[in-house]
């Protein structure tokens, strides 16, 4: 037969790289220029996307809980935990004008071990809590937002739900390092809407 074979999975590569960024709230533009595609590709993408999982639109595959066929474990040193307990504070955000700027002077004048840098974010070790810089130029500046390691991620997504905390969007992937160790997170909003994160990192093997 012509063309591509079927792939093994419900989704393409490219197509759960475009349901991690829905997931994480992305636009349609913004993933268009942070995948390098055009916006006309990111929306046929997501035409595949929402027809293959029988979904209605882009709100309802944010709380779409999925993902890859052959996705890997998730991990958190050497700590016995169960899937719900809270570790420690594993990253804070913090919103800056000029990511270039804002890495030298946290890199070389702060003296932060500079970890790695894709896109507009950055991110450093602060004795193994991230401080993650996101640019944001001629936008209001966000305030910082907490991010809690846990060991499972999809596990405590569902407890939380089940305890009533309202969750962005489901957990997704936003970075594979060169490693193959992925990067998850999902986002809830606190008692004052104000948004919390847990995050995880899964690794093959």
């Amino acid at each position: 037969m012509r063309g591509r074979p079927p792939h093994d999975d419900q989704l393409t590569p490219a197509e759960w790289r475009i349901a991690h960024a829905v997931r994480h709230g992305m636009a349609p533009a913004d993933m268009a220029r942070r995948l390098g595609m055009s916006r006309d590709g990111v929306k046929f993408h997501l035409r595949n996307i929402l027809g293959k999982l029988g979904l209605a639109d882009r709100a309802a595959l944010q709380h779409w809980i999925g993902g890859p066929k052959n996705g890997v474990k998730g991990v958190m040193g050497d700590m016995e935990m169960t899937s719900l307990d809270i570790g420690a504070l594993g990253q804070i955000s913090r919103s800056v004008g000029e990511i270039g700027a804002a890495e030298a002077f946290w890199r070389d004048i702060v003296g932060l071990p500079h970890l790695y840098t894709f896109g507009n974010l950055a991110f450093f070790d602060c004795a193994g809590t991230r401080l993650m810089l996101s640019a944001e130029a001629g936008q209001p500046r966000a305030e910082s937002v907490l991010y809690f390691r846990v060991i499972d991620i999809d596990a405590a997504h569902a407890q939380l739900a089940a305890r009533g905390a309202q969750f962005i969007g489901a957990p997704h992937m936003i970075h594979r390092h060169g490693d193959g160790t992925e990067e998850w997170m999902a986002f809830f909003n606190d008692n004052e809407a104000r948004p919390v994160a847990i995050m995880s990192q899964k690794r093959p093997g």
